[in-house]
């Protein structure tokens, strides 16, 4: 029994993480039909999907092209020809919807604080009085975990294509979800295509 539990546990983590995922998904595209991105009320919204953007609309392109391809290899035979049918309607749809979970989920800030995101795997609140610091601090870094020691704490950090390019260091830990887990950060690290309004943005709410 007690072999077993922690297994259960993984399994159900896993199950949370892709039942979050699939509402996402399904959120991120009304949320872009009907234009309502989620920026909290008083706060501006801050880009972060163009390092990763083309390749996104590639794969969307390459799977919708293979749909009427697929369709018509296996149209003799209608029991498997309408199960991959609806597969890759889905599929693709699915894909549509991850990527526009970064466009109706930016980064955002505001009077409350910062809100560091990453589509619908990852919303991190980080309250002004929890902020001790904001800077431009670029980092590249391959094949890393999403959270290591620095020299600043345990640091998570929100990589597009692996890059960061804000550092954001934290007065006091703060603990958050990230991949199904708590965990405590001393800092949290984000890439903005807009970096200079982001950092203009932090000032006209801390010096």
């Amino acid at each position: 029994m007690t072999e077993e539990a922690p297994g259960r546990g993984r399994v159900a983590r896993i199950a949370r993480m892709a039942w979050r995922a699939e509402v996402g998904v399904w959120q991120s595209l009304y949320r872009w039909l009907f234009r309502r991105p989620r920026v909290p009320a008083g706060a501006s919204g801050f880009a972060y999907h163009s390092p990763v953007m083309t390749i996104l609309v590639i794969f969307i392109v390459l799977s919708a092209v293979e749909i009427p391809i697929v369709d018509l290899i296996v149209h003799p035979w209608p029991w498997v020809r309408i199960p991959l049918l609806a597969l890759g309607i889905w599929g693709v749809t699915w894909m549509v919807g991850r990527m526009l979970g970064y466009l109706t989920r930016p980064h955002s800030v505001g009077p409350d604080g910062i809100r560091a995101r990453l589509g619908t795997d990852l919303d991190i609140d980080l309250p002004w009085e929890a902020v001790a610091s904001v800077e431009r601090s670029r980092d590249v870094t391959e094949k890393a975990p999403k959270i290591r020691d620095e020299a600043h704490g345990r640091t998570l950090a929100i990589r597009m294509a692996n890059e960061t390019n804000i550092l954001v260091t934290l007065e006091h830990p703060v603990t958050t979800e990230v991949s199904g887990r708590p965990a405590e950060l001393d800092a949290v690290r984000l890439w903005v295509d807009d970096p200079d309004g982001f950092m203009s943005a932090v000032r006209t709410h801390i010096p």
